[in-house]
């Protein structure tokens, strides 16, 4: 008969390969589910990176144009308000802020990360709304510097040097706002069409073989 002490190591012996076994087991189940998860959500860190900083460069650039007015003692006071180019500058970066935060928590929840194609219209949707608002807002600010002749308006910031600075500051903000829209874009739309083959790539040849077997025969 065995002592227990035999009996004890033999267990122990036995049972230490099928440790070993479940610890790669779970190690490759591991290294399966991150693999997965990278292939589900690629890109996921820059555009992470890309969302956040649209939030400060809308943030200032509504700021900045939403604070923006002067006083002149000949021609009076100008404010953002007065032109409605720069009104529309305000609301757009709202819009955008907004939106940024409410897509920064949909792609930290699996359970709404998967609607990719609902972000990418949204990302398209926000990089129109910025081209719109800052063509906008920067043509009255060309107007504002340097004129028409050709209708008699005559610019304004040799008046209103301030209120044009502050204005130009704000559209480049919004620019670059916008810069970071159009990358996330392109980060939505390679999410959503990655997920289809290429056209042709399934063609069922098999018609082709059998009229070639049949005019053979």
């Amino acid at each position: 008969m065995c002592s227990p002490i035999w009996i004890l190591v033999l267990v122990s012996e036995s049972s230490t390969p099928d440790l070993s076994v479940h610890r790669t087991r779970s190690a490759e189940a591991a290294a399966r589910k991150m693999t997965t998860t990278t292939r589900r959500r690629p890109l996921k860190v820059p555009e992470m990176a890309l969302r956040v900083c649209v939030i400060p460069l809308a943030l200032a650039s509504l700021w900045e144009m939403a604070t923006n007015k002067q006083a002149n003692d000949t021609y009076g006071e100008i404010s953002f308000s007065n032109l409605s180019g720069f009104k529309y500058l305000v609301f757009i970066n709202a819009v955008t802020a907004a939106y940024s935060v409410v897509s920064i928590l949909m792609s930290s929840f699996k359970s709404l990360a998967r609607y990719d194609w609902l972000i990418f219209l949204l990302d398209q949707a926000a990089a129109y709304l910025l081209v719109t608002s800052c063509s906008a807002a920067a043509e009255l600010v060309y107007l504002a510097m340097e004129g028409d002749r050709e209708v008699s308006w005559g610019e304004v910031c040799s008046y209103f040097g301030r209120f044009c600075g502050r204005a130009t500051v704000s559209v480049a903000l919004q620019a670059a706002a916008l810069l970071c829209f159009v990358a996330l874009s392109l980060v939505s739309a390679f999410r959503v069409f990655r997920e289809f083959d290429a056209p042709g790539a399934h063609v069922d040849c098999s018609g082709d073989s059998d009229s070639k077997q049949e005019g053979r025969g």
